[in-house]
């Protein structure tokens, strides 16, 4: 049996649910196909159970400041973690709830429930039926990396998959890749807790390229569990029957072991060489970021599974690419946003615009800030990090940033919104700055750039935050 369909959406998750909305606005000829679980990867195994985790463990770990501040019995707390799990799941399934709510649960049979595989160009089966779309939308999402040979450990080997779950604590937990989620759920556990140690092959953590930032952030972590770079690690079996883990002269012996090495693209399970589109090297389709067509094709990915820009918002943005465009005869070319990433670590670690890996050399300056002075930090008995700006020589633009700092969450957005505004250095600088807050760390950081620039004040004796309006007019 064979349906024919005007578009095809595979993959129920933030990008299927965004490209779904888009073509709901042109046609109600389509249909959304999903294998596995619903809910989006984010609010059932992603971004928010991960942050309630982290909203615990901060609450709980914060008591260590109290005496400092005159608050006594901080000593006499303690964490339930099987309680604070409950809890987590509890918040979990409300987010799961309230995506199914206005999404799938009132779908008819436009939404089919299976995993759909390519059996020629254009033509999907799933469940034994065929699906002819003229376009299809390819938003399958990922599944976290666990090398074949850890795989024979079992429930030992824990995952974003299966973390949350867990009902029984172990004492102790190795977390092997320190990026974004490494880093959060670690320094969690650990503080509500766990032994924590932590593994990585790069010698930076939390995918940050600048060195001096990277330094920071290590310091700072591995001032609360340590923390083996440069070298990869392997998993064996202890003769107490627990995990040994391994790094270099490294070696560690833990109950379980948290795999936080990345994510595989499910588009690998969709037999894409019979779908007729050109595919790169690593297997995965050739496709146009701007537009998110395959090229050649009437083929669009967006999500995780295009491995990307493996962000929800950038889901989001690529779900309502593709779906507008897979809709339409004419395809759209549409500006991305300025890249950024936050690790929710305390303090957060996060990059904004360009990498200074990629930067030329004698092109830029660099504007910074430590926040040891800074009075907000302080007060908050979070003045630790450091703030780093790259920017442009020529025109004194912000070009990018990274960051290990208490409220970075908050100075990302503020630094990626003037990057997409192309605002200078002296435009910012001439913005409000409240005080005492975490953004006057921005204010000096642009202050330390501009020191650099003298061509930015070359003939005007006024300060620079301050503008006369005849510049204005």
């Amino acid at each position: 049996m064979t349906r024919k369909v005007k578009v095809a959406i595979v993959g129920a998750g933030t990008a299927g649910l965004n490209a779904m909305a888009q073509v709901r606005r042109v046609t109600e000829d389509f249909v959304l196909i999903n294998g596995g679980p619903l809910g989006t990867t984010c609010a059932r195994v992603g971004c928010m159970p991960s942050k309630v985790v982290i909203q615990v463990a901060d609450d709980f770990h914060r008591r260590n400041i109290f005496p400092r501040e005159g608050i006594e019995g901080g000593d006499h707390l303690n964490v339930n973690i099987e309680d604070a799990f409950e809890h987590v799941r509890d918040i979990r399934d409300i987010l799961v709830d309230g995506v199914l709510s206005h999404s799938t649960d009132e779908m008819g049979d436009e939404f089919i429930d299976g995993y759909a595989r390519f059996v020629e160009p254009g033509v999907l089966e799933v469940n034994g039926e065929r699906i002819d779309a003229e376009s299809i939308v390819l938003a399958v999402g990922s599944t976290p990396v666990v090398p074949k040979n850890w795989q024979s450990f079992g429930d030992r080997i824990l995952t974003t998959d299966t973390l949350f779950e867990l009902e029984t604590w172990p004492e102790s937990i190795a977390v092997i890749g320190l990026g974004a989620i490494g880093l959060e759920l670690g320094q969690a556990l650990l503080r509500m807790g766990v032994n924590v140690t932590g593994f990585d092959v790069a010698d930076a953590i939390g995918g940050i390229d600048d060195a001096d930032v990277a330094k920071v952030a290590i310091d700072i972590i591995g001032k609360e569990f340590p923390l083996h770079l440069g070298e990869p690690a392997d998993i064996s079996e202890a003769e107490d029957g627990r995990l040994k883990v391994s790094a270099g002269d490294h070696t560690v012996i833990v109950d379980k072991v948290l795999v936080a090495m990345g994510r595989r693209s499910n588009l690998l399970n969709m037999d894409l060489d019979k779908a007729g589109i050109t595919m790169r090297e690593d297997s995965l389709p050739e496709f146009n970021p701007n537009t998110l067509r395959v090229v050649g094709s009437r083929v669009f990915v967006a999500g995780d599974g295009d491995g990307y820009r493996q962000i929800l918002h950038e889901a989001a943005d690529e779900g309502r690419i593709a779906g507008y465009n897979a809709a339409r005869s004419e395809v759209i070319t549409f500006a991305r946003t300025v890249p950024f990433a936050i690790a929710f670590t305390d303090p957060n670690i996060c990059h904004v615009g360009a990498r200074v890996s990629e930067l030329e050399a004698d092109t830029y300056v660099v504007g910074e800030i430590k926040f040891g002075p800074l009075g907000r930090a302080l007060i908050m008995g979070k003045n630790k990090g450091l703030l780093k700006l790259y920017v442009r020589k020529i025109d004194g633009r912000l070009l990018g940033a990274s960051m290990v700092a208490p409220k970075g969450e908050n100075l990302a957005h503020l630094i990626a919104w003037s990057i997409e505004q192309n605002l200078t250095v002296r435009d910012m600088i001439a913005m409000p700055y409240y005080h005492p807050t975490i953004e006057e760390a921005l204010q000096s950081a642009l202050r330390s750039a501009i020191g650099q620039l003298p061509e930015l004040s070359e003939g005007k004796d006024y300060p620079l935050d301050l503008r006369p309006l005849h510049e204005l007019v």
